[in-house]
């Protein structure tokens, strides 16, 4: 009796000890390390990403009073109104047309940075980030004073050379325009930082190469760099759209969807129509027509990152 207590203590103690070193392992585990560490983020992206996102899908299909389910009855609204299709065109012209000229100018900004000594290159380092760094609405007042059109400084300095004023918040077009200086003012540092960093990255002996084979500037651009840099340019447009097309702020200080409700972007209307006006499953239909475009230009970036990828693999 003795001798099978002692057996069956020892098999319990060896299940316990493989049970033991079971989970060790299954702790040690570069998949469940990696579980554990992103599981805060995780938290945060369901409670502040996913939630908010579901809700506002709920929200959309509720009457005026969110009282009562009405389907797609909000968006079969906006499909017939005039003034959101206005709004779109809108949100695509100003979001596609600044993030080109971010990217242009933060370049070229990049590429004149890189070519400047180290000791001086913080102090316009700095200097250009100044842009970026102020809050928008802050920096979207001083322009909406420099194109007030009673006190213009703009058309000041217009005026010197005899240009006449402009109209600058007075009509469509040029309040447009004026909308998206103010963001490639505030948005081409961004560029600039990302593009600078990338450049830095770019080994030196691929110019050396390209000068000993003969290679002009504009090859050594076109071969060398643009290819070495292609992801991080991918992914900073990408992120630019996404962030320019959700803009709210400069839109709201500058003209407030004026005039006549022609320079209204997705997050302006949806506040307009959902908070100011009072329906907020309108307002909350607006606000979803950006995923599917964003979810379409993220698809194709994403790819095309994906495959250049491979392709150096």
């Amino acid at each position: 009796m003795a001798a099978d207590g002692s057996l069956a203590m020892s098999g319990t103690a060896g299940v316990s000890a493989g049970r033991a070193n079971s989970l060790q392992r299954f702790a040690r585990r570069r998949s469940t390390i990696a579980f554990v560490m992103t599981l805060p983020l995780l938290v945060v992206i369901v409670g502040l990403v996913a939630y908010p996102a579901a809700f506002g899908i709920y929200l959309s299909m509720l009457n005026r009073r969110m009282t009562a389910f009405a389907g797609t009855l909000n968006f079969e609204l906006l499909f017939e109104s005039e003034t959101f299709w206005m709004v779109a065109f809108q949100s695509c012209f100003f979001a596609i047309t600044a993030v080109l000229l971010k990217a242009s100018i933060g370049f070229w900004l990049a590429h004149m940075l890189h070519h400047i000594p180290n000791n001086r290159q913080r102090k316009w380092r700095g200097m250009l980030l100044v842009p970026w760094v102020i809050p928008p609405a802050l920096s979207t007042l001083g322009w909406w004073w420099m194109f007030d059109p009673s006190y213009s400084s703009i058309n000041w300095l217009l005026s010197i050379i005899s240009v006449p004023e402009v109209p600058w918040l007075g009509h469509h077009w040029w309040a447009r325009i004026a909308i998206i200086m103010v963001n490639v003012w505030i948005g081409a540092p961004f560029f600039m930082i990302m593009y600078l960093a990338a450049l830095k990255s770019v080994p030196e002996q691929l110019y050396e190469a390209a000068a000993i084979d003969g290679a002009t500037s504009w090859q050594r651009l076109r071969y060398v760099t643009l290819p070495m840099m292609a992801n991080i340019i991918s992914i900073t447009v990408l992120f630019s759209l996404i962030v320019t097309f959700a803009n709210y702020d400069i839109v709201r200080v500058l003209t407030n969807g004026g005039p006549r409700d022609l320079t209204h972007v997705f997050a302006s209307y949806a506040f307009q129509v959902g908070i100011l006006s009072g329906n907020i499953p309108r307002g909350a239909a607006v606000s979803l027509f950006m995923f599917p475009i964003l979810a379409i230009c993220a698809f194709f970036v994403l790819r095309s990152v994906t495959r250049r990828n491979k392709e150096q693999m």
